[in-house]
C-alpha cells in the first residue's frame, strides 16, 4: 500500500499549489471559496449597480449616490464561490493491471488533483464507482483523510460503468467537475455511462489510463488469455500481423471515445501509466482548462 507521500510526493506537492482547478461551467457553490463568480454577492469587490427594487438588503444601497442623484442605487459585489470537485475512480479488476498498475496511477491523479482543490477551499470528494465515498473535504486539513481514502481503495468486483456512473449521479445530485478516471474495459460499452454524465449536467473529464503494455505489448508466441472480470478465455497465437490489428482496434477505439465525449462537451485523454502525473496535469489538463 503507498504512503501519503509516494501518492503526494512533498515536491510535486509544492508545484500543485502554484495550480487551482477551473471549470468551464458556472455553478452555485453552497460556501464561499476563493474564486469570484460570474454572480453577484457580497465579497468586497465592486462589480456593478442597479436600480433598487422591493426586497432588496438596504445595507447594499449606496447612499452617496442616493445624495447625488436622488435616485435608489444598489452596489453589486463579486461573489466568492466554492466548486464541487469529484474524482470517481474505477476499481474494477481490470485497473489492477501493469506496473504501475492503471488504479495506482488513478490514484495518484486523484490525489495530485483533489490536493489543488483543497488548498484552494473547493469542496473535494473521491469516490469509486463501487460506491466507495470519501467525506466532503475542504481545506488543506482534508489532505490527509483524502490520501487515508485513497490508499484503502483497492480492486473490487467487477461493476458496470453504466451502473457505477449511474449509482454516482444519483449519490451527487450538486453541481461541478466530474473527473472519470477508467480504462473503459467494459464489454457492455461505455456510451450509457457517459450519457448519465451529460444529464447531470456537470462539467466532465473522462481519462482513459492504459498500461504501456496495453497500448504497444511486447508478447508473441501462443498464449491462453483470461479476462480478470469474468474469466473468459481464449487461446492465441501472438503473431507481427495480429499485434498490428490489435494496434489498430484500439485506435479506433479510442478515437471513437474521443468523438463521443467531444460531441457531447466532455472532455477526453487517453494516458499510459508511464506518464507523469505532473506532466499530465501542466500539459494536457492545463491546456483543456481543468487547471490553471
Amino acid at each position: 500500500m503507498p504512503t501519503t507521500t509516494e501518492l503526494l510526493p512533498p515536491d510535486l506537492a509544492r508545484r500543485l499549489e502554484r495550480l487551482e482547478l477551473v471549470t468551464r461551467k458556472v455553478f452555485r457553490g453552497r460556501m464561499k471559496g476563493e474564486r469570484r463568480s460570474a454572480k453577484k454577492g457580497q465579497s468586497v469587490e465592486f462589480a456593478d449597480y442597479r436600480n433598487y427594487v422591493a426586497g432588496d438588503d438596504l445595507r447594499s444601497l449606496d447612499w452617496n449616490l442616493y445624495a447625488r442623484l436622488d435616485k435608489l442605487i444598489v452596489k453589486l459585489f463579486l461573489e466568492e464561490e466554492d466548486l464541487h470537485f469529484y474524482t470517481l475512480i474505477d476499481a474494477s479488476p481490470s485497473m489492477a493491471f501493469g506496473e504501475p498498475t492503471k488504479l495506482e496511477y488513478a490514484k495518484q491523479l486523484a490525489a495530485a488533483l483533489g490536493f489543488i482543490g483543497l488548498i484552494r477551499a473547493d469542496r473535494v470528494r473521491v469516490e469509486t464507482l463501487g460506491g466507495e465515498r470519501s467525506p466532503a473535504l475542504r481545506g488543506r486539513r482534508g489532505v490527509p483523510r483524502m490520501t487515508e481514502f485513497l490508499n484503502k481503495i483497492e480492486p473490487t468486483e467487477s461493476i458496470s460503468l453504466e451502473e457505477g456512473v449511474r449509482q454516482f449521479c444519483l449519490r451527487n445530485a450538486g453541481k461541478g467537475v466530474v473527473v472519470l478516471l477508467t480504462d473503459l474495459m467494459d464489454k457492455r460499452g461505455y456510451e450509457a455511462a457517459m450519457r448519465y454524465l451529460v444529464a447531470q449536467r456537470v462539467d466532465v473529464y473522462v481519462i482513459q489510463v492504459l498500461s504501456q503494455a496495453e497500448i504497444d505489448p511486447d508478447v508473441t508466441g501462443d498464449l491462453r488469455l483470461v479476462d480478470c472480470e469474468d474469466a473468459d478465455e481464449a487461446e492465441v497465437t501472438i503473431s507481427a500481423p495480429l499485434i498490428a490489428r490489435y494496434k489498430q482496434t484500439l485506435d479506433s477505439f479510442t478515437a471513437g471515445a474521443q468523438e463521443f465525449c467531444g460531441k457531447r462537451g466532455m472532455n477526453y485523454l487517453l494516458t499510459s501509466t508511464e506518464r507523469p502525473v505532473e506532466e499530465l496535469m501542466t500539459t494536457w489538463l492545463r491546456k483543456r482548462g481543468l487547471v490553471r
